[in-house]
């Protein structure tokens, strides 16, 4: 058996808190986005067809409601 040492780097393993309070931050960014909002760990993407004048509103007041929210939740 391998004896306990410390260690000076490195992410703790079994740590969910962060993860649980990092998805209760971000739980209501995609609320009211009508396009694809694709979210992985810290990384977001908005996608949605620009080939009619309703597909650009509606990326836009996305793109819109996704800044004011930045805003918000410094």
């Amino acid at each position: 058996m391998s004896k306990w040492r410390s260690e000076t780097s490195g992410v703790p393993q079994g740590l969910v808190l962060g993860l649980a309070l990092f998805n209760i931050f971000v739980g209501n960014m995609d609320s009211g986005i009508e396009c694809t909002l694709s979210e992985f760990a810290d990384d977001t993407k908005l996608c949605g067809a620009v080939d009619t004048l309703e597909g650009k509103d509606a990326i836009q007041r996305d793109l819109d409601s996704l800044e004011r929210w930045t805003r918000a939740n410094p």
